[in-house]
C-alpha cells in the first residue's frame, strides 16, 4: 500500500501557538485547528489550507511563515522531537530524524548528504509540501537547531523548489536564515558545514533516548500500512 503524505497532528499546534503569540487566538481558523488532535494524521492539502488561512491574518509581515516556523518546540514534532532532543550530537539527531521521518510525513522524504565540506538536509522538489509549508518546515528546522546549542549554527545556504518571490520577501528570507537563499531549485535544502555534525547537544540523555527509540519503533509498526505480523509485534512492544 502506498504511503500518503501528511503531517502529524502535533504540527498544527505550531500554527495555533503562533496565532496566540500574535494575539489572534480568537481567529476563526482556530476552530478548524481544534478539530485535529496531536495524534491525528493531517493531509498535506489540509495543512496548506490552514496555513494560508492563518497567515492571511498577518499582512503586516513580509514572510509570516518564517515566524510560524520560529515558534517550534519539541512537542510540535511528537516523539520524534524529543528523540532528537535527547541525542548526543547534531549528527545523531539528524540520523534519528531520518530514521523515523515516516512518523511525521507518512513517508520518507529527507536525505542527509555530504558535498565537500558541507552537509545538506534536502528533499526533492517533487515532494514539496507547498510554498508555505516548505518554508515553515525549513524555518522550524533551523530554529530548532539554533536553540539546542550555545553557539547557534548558521546555515551556509538555503534553497527552495518554489519560484523566487519579490524582493521584500526574499530579503526577509535572507535576514531570517542569515545566509544566501536560492529559489526554483531541484531540491528544497539547507546546508551546514559538515563539522556541525559533531556539535554536542545539551539535553543528551542516553536512557531516555533508548526509551524514545523503542517507542518510535513501535509507532512505525503501528502505521496503517503495517501488516498483521507488524501490528501484533507492535502490540507486544507496547505491552513490554
Amino acid at each position: 500500500m502506498a504511503k500518503v503524505m501528511r503531517v502529524t497532528g502535533a504540527w498544527t499546534g505550531l500554527l495555533s501557538d503562533w496565532l496566540e503569540q500574535e494575539g489572534l487566538e480568537n481567529a476563526p481558523v482556530r476552530i478548524a485547528l481544534a478539530r485535529w488532535a496531536s495524534e491525528d494524521n493531517v493531509p498535506v492539502p489540509v495543512w496548506r489550507d490552514l496555513l494560508a488561512q492563518g497567515l492571511a491574518l498577518a499582512p503586516q509581515y513580509a514572510a509570516p511563515e518564517l515566524k510560524v516556523g520560529a515558534c517550534v518546540r519539541p512537542a510540535h514534532v511528537g516523539v520524534l522531537g524529543y528523540l532528537v532532543l535527547a541525542s548526543d550530537t547534531l549528527g545523531e539527531a539528524m540520523l534519528a530524524y531520518q530514521r523515523y521521518e515516516t512518523l511525521f510525513y507518512g513517508q520518507d522524504m529527507v536525505e542527509v548528504v555530504g558535498q565537500d565540506d558541507q552537509m545538506l538536509v534536502r528533499w526533492p522538489g517533487a515532494d514539496s509540501t507547498g510554498e508555505l509549508a516548505d518554508s515553515v518546515a525549513i524555518a522550524a528546522l533551523v530554529s530548532f537547531l539554533r536553540r539546542q546549542v550555545d553557539t547557534p549554527p548558521v546555515p551556509t545556504r538555503v534553497a527552495f523548489a518554489f519560484p523566487a518571490p519579490g524582493p521584500p520577501i526574499r530579503a526577509a528570507f535572507e535576514a531570517f536564515f542569515g545566509c544566501p537563499v536560492q529559489f526554483a531549485q531541484a531540491h528544497t535544502w539547507v546546508a551546514f558545514p559538515v563539522h556541525f555534525l559533531a556539535i554536542a547537544l545539551p539535553h543528551s540523555d542516553p536512557s531516555m533516548r533508548s526509551l524514545l527509540d523503542r517507542q518510535a519503533q513501535a509507532m512505525l509498526l503501528a502505521l496503517p500500512d503495517s501488516d498483521s505480523f507488524d501490528r501484533a509485534l507492535q502490540q507486544a512492544m507496547v505491552r513490554l
